[in-house]
């Protein structure tokens, strides 16, 4: 392959949720996750790559590792059945993106396997606090106990999250561990999170928006800001747990746009997507990122 990675890139992702639960706690009543301090919404990493994942797989009809696969008992496909799919750990690596990506570790005879995946994501987190809210409703289909009536049904739901999520493309980690990672595989990651989130079009997750892309591709080896996502913040005039939309603030990109355009001679050139109705400020002014980023190249993604 001709394409491999040689530039160490970051990835700041924001997107935001209405009237959905993001990523349930399976521990805790599947309640959306919050950081009891501060308010804020958690979503995990394992997340966001299964968004990945899925869009990749059902979408793009590109083949993923770590996929639920049902057995004509209706039973799970082990992770013993899936490996022996593969002849050996280099088909696997070849056949599979989400290994090339995020990386896998199994222990089973003969493919036993241990990769640190190229591409890290940090937790996603709000930019506000939250409103945790408990929805309680009715079936019209009674429950077996109770063929009277239909049943009772609870949720709970977060009518609005702003979740910024931030991760870095290391080349060293796939230069080192043979693990042919390409600009066109980072290329569909960054498509599988943009097209992917919005495509979650399910009972909890329908409700979501890619709100801003971007990616920061750096000329030097073993270089990078990091960071990224503790240097934008989301402005209103309301109070944090009233914010029901994007239009009721701002994300004020001013930490940002100065901390990129200051390394502008170690970056190559900055790849981005943003959604017409996410509204960016700068020192306290409307902006766009052609006004904000001055001091570097910038690149509209293509999907």
């Amino acid at each position: 392959m001709n394409n491999i990675i040689k530039n160490r890139s970051e990835i700041l992702f924001l997107y935001d949720a209405t009237n959905i639960n993001p990523n349930g706690d399976p521990l805790d009543e599947n309640k959306p996750r919050i950081d009891e301090e501060t308010g804020r919404n958690i979503v995990t990493d394992v997340r966001l790559k299964r968004t990945i994942r899925d869009y990749l797989f059902d979408y793009k009809d590109i083949e993923v590792f770590i996929r639920e696969i049902r057995e004509e008992d209706g039973n799970l496909r082990t992770k013993e059945k899936r490996l022996e799919e593969f002849k050996d750990n280099e088909e696997l690596i070849e056949e599979c993106i989400d290994v090339r990506l995020f990386g896998a570790t199994t222990a089973v005879k003969g493919k036993t396997m241990t990769l640190t995946g190229p591409v890290q994501f940090k937790y996603g987190y709000s930019l506000h606090r939250v409103d945790l809210t408990y929805i309680k409703g009715t079936t019209v289909m009674p429950s077996a106990q109770d063929r009277r009536q239909g049943t009772f049904t609870e949720k709970y739901i977060l009518p609005y999250s702003l979740i910024v999520f931030y991760g870095i493309v290391n080349e060293n980690a796939a230069r080192t561990q043979n693990i042919p990672l390409t600009e066109t595989d980072i290329e569909l990651l960054l498509e599988a999170m943009w097209n992917g989130t919005k495509n979650l079009i399910s009972t909890s997750k329908v409700g979501q928006m890619p709100r801003l892309l971007i990616q920061v591709i750096h000329k030097e080896s073993n270089y990078h800001i990091g960071e990224l996502d503790k240097r934008v913040r989301f402005i209103s005039d309301k109070n944090d747990e009233e914010i029901r939309d994007i239009t009721d603030g701002v994300l004020d990109i001013t930490e940002l746009a100065n901390t990129l355009n200051s390394n502008g001679d170690s970056i190559l050139k900055i790849r981005y997507k943003l959604d017409e109705r996410l509204q960016l400020s700068l020192n306290g002014k409307k902006t766009s990122l052609k006004e904000a980023l001055t001091g570097v190249s910038l690149e509209e993604l293509p999907f």
